[in-house]
């Protein structure tokens, strides 16, 4: 079975192949709904949905909901369909919208920068337990996300969360999403910049307002000034990560233009140095560059990738300090490479304050609202009234008295968020799946428990860093192509005509300031139920054959074909 291979790196800017076609970019002046998405979003802004869920839909049910506000306006308030139960992957492409939407609705509480006050934890633990039948997964995005929500719940599940400071506003939709943020943000001791206040502005000044609410796709914001790099800046719409500028200190440098998916792209360095006082400044002008320039004819294509794509940063630079910013920025260093850092944060740490944090581990974000009200209760009786989610679907109690650090991490322990995980558990991310997500092929979160177990029962004292990433659908919402070892589920017919789960494996991918992509086999596919064998077999290959201080990245970017079978 061969092994095909791609560029280590993301593709460089193409060629505009919308050339002589319309794009629908707002900036050329015909504003045209160039498709159905465009037309209902200029027909209402989807903020608007909001009165309606409150006054008609809430009291009428399901069955009242309009459909463009079903599928369309109801995610700029956190709401997506959930799946049907019993529909199998391999019909996942071909039944219409309706037939798969089941009555009740996926619910994406922002928690921007990862930051939960306990109360604001119990609150949402609540939530799930009386109306979300318990369920609580914490995403690759720092978000927490309901399912079996009811849209004759929604107001007063709205009405709780905004009492303690939450909200869904634009957690799903064309609008600004959640702003990643770095969990460990003002209590790291080696921290260049603490981004928080910068996110707080954002949030405050822009996110429910009209101004960005009709975007041409999601548009992902990340803002840390943690020299782990921990916010996965590469594939984000933006990012700003500290750097110290030599002659004036602190600050970020600015990087646009990344999203994996089906096409691939790392973001872009503008080279500019930006200080804490002027992020906000800056976002808002890349966000209005996006609004105003973002191609909207092809949802295929709307992401800001592909603008960035087509200009280069070298012209998205200019366009955004002549045309939006209206002066220069002044131009800044590269990132430090990591040395020695965990992007997740699990494990025992000290604080700059003397305090110190515990992450914990669950399996692939998966827990539950009973676990997320035993996690505040846990905090505050070791003196902690603040938690924090990771980019990793991790969870951090933080302030922790030194004296108290042990109880906490037998805590987390108990509740199944072991701050002292296998690199097995600490290194598995998924996404929600079919047991939830329209658009998913295959079962993610339970593989991804069941394939972490076997590993860990059958190579306990594996000690390197190794991670694996389960992806339900192409659209790569785990990052399978950043893994060392990337999944991406599909179905196929067996030899007696039964359809099967297997996965698409990709290896050896990455993130830092030299990301590189994962090797995409494409004829090296995996049925589900043999994962375990073939990750124990590609682990024991990696350790035979690695150099002295090889990743699994490194070692299987340059491994022989055969060796990744």
């Amino acid at each position: 079975m061969s092994v095909e291979t791609t560029p280590r790196q993301a593709p460089a800017a193409r060629p505009n192949r919308q050339a002589g076609k319309a794009t629908g970019a707002w900036a050329d002046g015909d504003r045209t709904p160039l498709n159905h998405n465009e037309a209902f979003k200029q027909d209402d802004d989807g903020l608007n949905v909001r009165t309606r869920i409150e006054e008609v839909y809430a009291k009428e049910g399901f069955d009242s909901i309009a459909p463009d506000d079903l599928r369309g306006r109801m995610r700029w308030w956190g709401l997506y369909t959930q799946r049907k139960p019993g529909i199998d992957g391999g019909q996942t492409a071909s039944l219409d919208p309706a037939e798969l939407d089941d009555q009740y609705f996926m619910l994406r509480v922002r928690s921007d920068g990862g930051a939960l006050s306990t109360e604001q934890l119990r609150t949402v633990a609540a939530i799930s337990t009386e109306f979300a039948r318990d369920t609580a997964d914490i995403t690759d995005r720092q978000n927490i996300q309901l399912h079996w929500i009811r849209v004759e719940d929604v107001p007063e599940i709205w009405r709780r969360l905004e009492a303690v400071g939450l909200t869904t506003a634009e957690a799903c939709g064309d609008t600004p999403r959640v702003i990643l943020g770095s969990p460990v943000a003002g209590i790291a001791a080696d921290e260049v910049v603490d981004g928080t206040p910068a996110v707080r502005e954002i949030l405050e000044r822009y996110i429910g307002s009209p101004e960005f609410s009709n975007l041409p796709r999601k548009f992902k914001t990340a803002i840390s000034g943690s020299p782990s790099l921990d916010v996965a800046h590469e594939v984000n719409d933006v990012s700003f990560v500290g750097v110290h500028h030599p002659d004036f200190g602190p600050g970020f440098d600015v990087w646009v233009g990344g999203g994996l998916s089906t096409n691939p792209m790392f973001a872009q360095r503008l080279g500019t140095w930006v200080a804490l006082e002027e992020v906000p400044e800056v976002w808002k002008g890349v966000v209005s560059i996006f609004r105003d320039h973002g191609y909207r004819r092809l949802r295929n294509r709307a992401r800001l990738k592909f603008l960035m794509a087509d200009w280069g940063p070298e012209k998205f630079r200019e366009v955004l300090e002549k045309e939006y910013l209206g002066r220069a920025l002044v131009d800044g260093p590269v990132p430090e490479q990591p040395s020695g850092h965990r992007r997740d944060h699990v494990g025992v740490h000290a604080q700059k304050d003397g305090r110190f944090w515990v992450g914990g581990a669950p399996v692939a974000g998966r827990v539950s609202g009973s676990t997320l009200y035993a996690v505040a209760e846990l905090a505050e009786r070791h003196g902690s009234a603040r938690v924090r989610l990771t980019a990793h679907q991790k969870i951090l109690v933080l302030d922790v008295p030194e004296d108290q650090t042990a109880a906490v991490a037998d805590g987390l322990e108990a509740l199944g968020l072991p701050a002292a995980p296998s690199e097995w558990r600490r290194g598995v991310m998924a996404c929600t799946g079919i047991e939830f997500c329209k658009l998913a092929l295959v079962e993610t979160k339970a593989r991804a428990r069941t394939v972490v177990a076997e590993l860990e029962r059958r190579l306990p004292d594996f000690d390197v860093p190794f991670s694996i990433h389960v992806n339900g659908c192409p659209n790569s919402c785990a990052r399978t192509q950043v893994a060392d070892v990337g999944l991406k589920g599909m179905v196929q017919k067996d030899d007696e005509g039964n359809l099967v789960e297997v996965f698409q494996v990709h290896l050896g991918g990455g993130l830092g300031t030299e990301p590189s992509l994962a090797r995409k086999t494409r004829a090296l596919k995996v049925r589900a139920e043999d994962l375990p064998d073939y990750v124990e077999r590609l682990a024991a290959r990696y350790l035979d054959q690695r150099e002295a201080g090889e990743s699994f990245a490194a070692w299987a970017r340059r491994a022989d074909e055969d060796d990744l079978r």
